[in-house]
Order: C-alpha cells, then sequence, then structure tokens
C-alpha cells in the first residue's frame, strides 16, 4: 500500500504543479497558442518573399557599347 500512496501522492503534486504553472503564465501562453492557431504550416519563416527579394538594378551603363569604341581606337 505504501508504492500506491506514493504514487498517487507524486501524481497529485505533478497536476498541482501544472496547474499552478497554467494560472501564472496564463497570458502569455494565451498569446502564444494564439500566435500557433493563426500561422501558416506551410509557410516557412525562414524563406524571403519574392518582393523582399533585392532586385538587379537596369539602370547599369552598357559595357559593350564603351568596348566597341575602345576596339575601333586600337584598330586604326
Amino acid at each position: 500500500m505504501g508504492k500506491t500512496k506514493e504514487a498517487v501522492v507524486v501524481a497529485g503534486a505533478l497536476a498541482f504543479a501544472w496547474l499552478a504553472i497554467e494560472l501564472a503564465l496564463k497570458p502569455f501562453l494565451s498569446k502564444a497558442r494564439a500566435s500557433v492557431d493563426k500561422s501558416d504550416p506551410a509557410r516557412d519563416p525562414d524563406d524571403v518573399p519574392d518582393a523582399a527579394a533585392p532586385k538587379p538594378a537596369d539602370d547599369l551603363p552598357d559595357v559593350s557599347a564603351s568596348q566597341t569604341a575602345s576596339d575601333d581606337v586600337a584598330d586604326t
């Protein structure tokens, strides 16, 4: 009977500790659970969305035109 009583006391202490933590951290746990419920499991937060990706600059000077002009000078 001693082992059974000890097991019941341990289970009761664990249940009491769990309830105490739930009550003490209720605001934080509520916010965390709400954000988990709203999250999209298919979206990886480490992936950069296409809109935020840097775009290459199109206003770079045309290098081929300057090379052609320098080639013409070298031929003469």
